[in-house]
């Protein structure tokens, strides 16, 4: 859901790149890249290298979702949102 949210806040002008969103997300590259491979593979995302790379470093891979695909990420964080309401917890973990 991290990664969602990382590809969901990236600008037109500022697309998400693989490192952006492990720091984003909190999550290491060996957790972020299979998910973007997996979301790439199901049409969500579309991706695409740097043509100017930053000398010293390799060329970005970029990320942005699909028409559906972005659909597809809200629909499945609103269900996320939705289940947590059903299931609040109480600040020391216990149900309400």
């Amino acid at each position: 859901m991290a990664v969602l949210e990382g590809l969901l806040a990236a600008k037109p002008d500022a697309p998400a790149w693989g490192l952006s969103i492990c720091r984003d997300a909190d999550l290491g590259p060996g957790t972020v890249y299979p998910i973007l491979d997996r979301l790439l593979e199901r049409g969500w995302l579309k991706s695409w290298d740097e043509t100017d790379p930053h000398p010293g470093r390799p060329a970005r891979r970029f990320y942005e979702f699909t028409g559906a695909g972005r659909a597809q990420a809200l629909e499945a964080l609103e269900a996320r949102i939705a289940r947590r309401a059903r299931f609040s917890l109480h600040p020391t973990g216990g149900a309400v």
